[in-house]
């Protein structure tokens, strides 16, 4: 008896690679397109189109227009670190190693003003969009409520330095950061001219005599 031919493995190391390099064209060619022309102005087949895929490539590499348009969001956070938890992102790990509540809100404060300029645009697509589309308005609310639960994670992180104000709690603290990195807010500050740097300077100065105690030490 002849032996049974091995086939190649579905999930092999080389078909995961080209999964990878489709994904990033798509992400990339929907970030392009989604900057330039918006979220009404941006459709799938030309997402396709400026990719080098089909549509079916695009619907089974990321997802939807709504799908998207979030995985560019989160793909800019993670600033090219691929797709993963908000706690593995550079900027998060980088928030954890910072020693003092101080210098936590200052390094989360410029990641800040660095990223949001990219995301913002994106997320106030979504909530324009999802005025009559059911599905983004779903979306839109998912994202809000991830960010208040993340929002809860910096708290804690805060919390944990015993530098926090006594009298407030850390859903206090959460809901003041959450409305401040928001895009509402963030767009309200852009029309003011405040921006990049001087938006992160400004969140850490408030956050900073908001929701620590005066004359607290690092680790007291």
């Amino acid at each position: 008896m002849t032996e049974p031919v091995k086939r190649r493995s579905y999930d092999s190391p080389a078909r995961r690679a080209a999964a990878a390099r489709t994904r990033r064209a798509v992400l990339d060619a929907a970030g392009r397109l989604f900057a330039e022309r918006g979220w009404a102005g941006t459709s799938v087949a030309e997402v396709a189109r400026e990719a080098g895929v089909s549509v079916d490539t695009v619907y089974t590499s990321v997802g939807r227009k709504p799908a998207l348009l979030l995985a560019v969001h989160d793909d800019l956070l993670a600033e090219g670190a691929g797709a993963g938890p908000a706690t593995e992102r550079d900027y998060v790990r980088a928030v954890r190693a910072a020693v003092g509540a101080r210098r936590k809100i200052e390094v989360y404060a410029e990641a800040l003003g660095r990223l949001l300029p990219r995301t913002v645009p994106l997320l106030l697509a979504l909530h324009e969009a999802g005025r009559d589309d059911p599905d983004c308005r779903a979306l839109a609310t998912a994202v809000s409520e991830r960010r208040v639960a993340n929002m809860r994670l910096f708290a804690a992180d805060l919390r944990a330095t015993g530098e926090v104000r006594p009298d407030i709690d850390d859903a206090w603290v959460a809901n003041l950061v959450w409305s401040m990195n928001s895009p509402e807010y963030v767009e309200l500050m852009g029309r003011r001219g405040v921006e990049g740097e001087e938006l992160a300077a400004l969140l850490a100065r408030v956050w900073t005599a908001t929701l620590l105690s005066p004359g607290a030490r690092p680790g007291a």
